[in-house]
């Protein structure tokens, strides 16, 4: 099987709201970026310990852990989607409240190896997954939260997701957390 490249979504292949995760997403394989990030990330936060990866910038903000824990989560919808509609899944399926299930989580009960090694599981997952597809089932559309995507947009959506929260890590609570050392 040839090596899959996919193309750059047009807008019209997601709902606008997402425009601001795929804009985020450079040109170039996509692929091989969802390879590279998650090493980023990890490498970015391996080196925290456990009381430090508890840290949040603001009284009502997620901890480092829940927003590792919420990358993970949120990954294994998108790409669930993107699996039903590469599947030609018909029935709409329904959003996500990702602050609900953050709070319904124990995130911080566990240890941010454990987390990470979890994230790292569900990105060798996405890639193997989306290597899989052809250009047909890449092309391929359904509906999530009442708007349409295609299969395409969602690999573009996962990267986007995890740079727009890696760049929060780092300005947000990184640095903050360093400067409180």
């Amino acid at each position: 099987m040839p090596a899959v490249t996919i193309a750059r979504p047009d807008a019209s292949e997601y709902a606008e709201y997402f425009g601001r995760y795929v804009s985020k997403v450079p040109e170039g394989d996509v692929l091989a970026l969802l390879t590279r990030q998650i090493d980023e990330t990890t490498s970015m936060l391996g080196a925290l310990n456990n009381e430090d990866a508890e840290y949040r910038y603001g009284p009502d903000k997620w901890s480092i852990k829940e927003v590792v824990g919420h990358m993970a989560d949120t990954e294994r919808i998108f790409v669930y989607r993107a699996l039903c509609f590469a599947r030609r899944e018909t029935v709409a399926l329904p959003g996500f409240d990702e602050n609900a299930y953050v709070a319904n989580t124990s995130f911080d009960d566990r240890p941010l190896a454990d987390l990470l090694g979890e994230l790292r599981a569900v990105r060798a997952a996405t890639i193997a997954f989306f290597k899989g597809l052809t250009d047909a089932e890449l092309d391929h559309r359904g509906t999530a939260n009442d708007r349409e995507y295609t299969v395409r947009a969602i690999a573009y959506i996962v990267a986007g997701h995890e740079r727009h929260h890696s760049l929060i890590l780092r300005e947000r609570y990184l640095s903050a957390e360093k400067q409180s050392a």
